[in-house]
């Protein structure tokens, strides 16, 4: 059941306090301050959350979960940590037979000024803000917890060399403190917590300027180049996460019992009480969520602005019930921006992304109009996942709800490797024929969550065909490329191990979402653009390739990410920016 839940305000001032409660849990919002309530309480504010299979150590899946939104590098003389009385917390679902957590990893920090005497953060050796954590293990979904990590390390801010390289300072080099504080927990999982420069790349001042990405007039910038985040990245052996009594090996890179979700989330007291004369808060109460992040951009654009706390105020597995939301994703306003008879037109740089209103010559995927629902209860779908005898009502629930095919099952349940979700190659123009396997992350019992298939291998970075475009690139090859697309058997494609199977820090997943809203993943089943015509020898079209071809401005990183755990790159020094 969903839990609907009341916030209370009581502000009492009495001689020496003020009192602020919340009577019941309230779920506040997540991210780059994508909602109202969070941005309030940036500490405990998700911004992006990673899942991919380690690079250099395949046996593995490194999980990044990022908190506090835009630091400045030169923000001090109270420089960004984590949180005291804030429980940040990684959740693993490996089980789709069970609607929750199996495995919750929770983080708890603890601040100390060494030398209160001085306004300074670092001197003569001494830290005013050195911050150390617990870190401690639950294999029960969160009712038993045991401690794996006591008196983790979490670096200091890069303030600049004299803090840190001098003899008045630390006397030591920023690196050398990163790799000090990289943890190996007592049952096997290697652990960093600390400062990095912010891994997600978007023009947010493009983006949020009603579309402009790529920039119309003067030149795209990375929104979030030259801040920092404080990340908590959790490096966790395979056979920790698959699926209690999995074999120790797949069967297959598609094998569904090394499917798992990830999303994460901080906790604080229900009630705190600010006391005068400089005394400490007093925190007391039940835990209460107050921020949780799963797949990227999801409350950021695609959950309007008067539904963004109510979005947080469930967790994934209350999302399976709760349905008011669906609709967002039915008919998201985004795909009004890439229709000509909506509002495209004002939206010129989502020019190359149109949406398919007449794809085959038979369906319609514009918002409010029907898709493939009209096929419903048909022979045609029979044995598809879109017959009700195989999921149920899940795909295609009513009339008017065009994404219920591609977009909610992409944030809601993953993809199976099940009719029509397999490329189009060897479909011979039938979009719900037997096709080339190509992705299964499908983890039904949950909400809002990344899935990633571990099965998957690994893209190398050095890899000519390594591409920051994920899955989208994985299917453009399957298609396109002799290597894959002269069989419909099972192969390892470059890039099937990328966003949304899980996300690589080098996914450029704005771009891909907007490819997706635009219907690139119906195109990659076989459901063309509207300018091809069934039956045609040739379905790479103009329409497709503007689409797959499409970018926002900003493509990658402002810094190179690392090749080892835990891959982030350094955080940006605060005597190099902002001069």
């Amino acid at each position: 059941m969903i839990q609907f839940f009341k916030r209370t305000l009581c502000r009492c001032v009495p001689l020496l306090a003020l009192v602020w409660v919340q009577s019941s849990p309230d779920v506040f919002a997540s991210s780059h301050r994508e909602a109202p309530l969070i941005a309030n309480d940036p500490l405990a504010d998700n911004t992006d959350l990673y899942a991919f299979r380690s690079p250099d150590n395949p046996s593995t899946i490194t999980i990044i979960a990022n908190y506090i939104p835009a630091e400045l590098p030169f923000g001090g003389p109270n420089y960004a940590s984590f949180g005291e009385n804030i429980q940040y917390l990684i959740h693993i679902d490996n089980d789709a037979a069970n609607p929750g957590d199996e495995i919750v990893y929770r983080f708890m920090f603890h601040k100390e000024n060494e030398d209160p005497s001085t306004f300074f953060n670092l001197r003569l050796g001494l830290q005013n803000l050195k911050t150390t954590y617990t870190l401690e293990r639950s294999l029960d979904g969160g009712n038993t917890f045991t401690t794996i990590v006591s008196n983790g390390i979490v670096p200091p801010p890069n303030i600049g060399p004299r803090s840190i390289e001098s003899a008045v300072g630390l006397g030591t080099d920023y690196e050398a403190l990163i790799n000090g504080s990289i943890k190996l927990a007592s049952t096997g999982e290697k652990v960093y917590c600390g400062p990095a420069d912010d891994p997600f790349f978007v023009d947010l001042g493009g983006i949020f300027d009603l579309g402009d990405a790529p920039r119309q007039n003067g030149n795209s910038r990375d929104g979030l180049g030259r801040y920092n985040v404080h990340s908590i990245a959790i490096q966790v052996p395979i056979l920790t996460l698959r699926k209690a009594g999995a074999p120790f090996t797949p069967d297959n890179i598609l094998d569904g019992d090394f499917v798992i979700g990830v999303w994460a989330s901080a906790n604080r007291r229900a009630i705190q009480t600010l006391q005068a004369g400089g005394v400490a808060p007093n925190e007391e109460g039940d835990w209460v969520q107050v921020s949780r992040l799963g797949m990227p951009l999801t409350n950021e654009a695609v959950i309007p602005v008067g539904q963004k706390d109510f979005w947080n105020r469930l967790t994934p597995y209350d999302e399976i019930s709760e349905t008011t939301l669906d609709e967002y994703f039915y008919n998201p306003e985004l795909a009004l921006y890439m229709d000509d008879s909506q509002f495209g037109t004002a939206v010129p740089a989502f020019s190359a992304l149109r949406i398919q209103r007449n794809s085959l010559q038979s369906f319609d995927f514009g918002n409010g109009h029907d898709g493939l629902y009209g096929l419903k209860g048909s022979a045609v779908v029979a044995g598809t996942a879109l017959d009700d005898a195989v999921f149920g009502n899940l795909l295609l629930p009513a009339p008017g709800k065009p994404r219920s095919v591609d977009l909610w099952p992409i944030f809601h349940t993953g993809v199976p490797n099940v009719r029509p979700y397999q490329l189009a190659t060897g479909k011979n123009g039938n979009p719900l024929a037997a096709g080339k396997p190509f992705v299964n992350n499908f983890l039904p019992n949950g909400g809002d969550m990344l899935r990633l298939n571990m099965a998957v291998p690994v893209t190398p970075r050095d890899d000519p065909k390594f591409s920051s475009m994920g899955l989208i690139q994985a299917a453009v090859l399957g298609l396109t490329d002799p290597a894959y697309n002269q069989t419909t058997l099972l192969q390892e494609i470059p890039n099937m191990d990328g966003f949304p199977n899980g996300r690589r820090l080098e996914d450029d997943v704005t771009a891909i979402e907007l490819q997706a809203v635009a219907g690139a993943a119906l195109a990659a089943i076989g459901l063309w653009y509207d300018d091809y015509t069934a039956g045609g020898a040739n379905p790479v079209t103009q329409d497709l390739i503007d689409v797959i071809t499409y970018r926002t401005g900003v493509n990658q990183n402002d810094k190179p990410f690392k090749t080892t755990f835990p891959y982030v790159a350094s955080p940006w020094r605060g005597t190099e920016v902002g001069q």
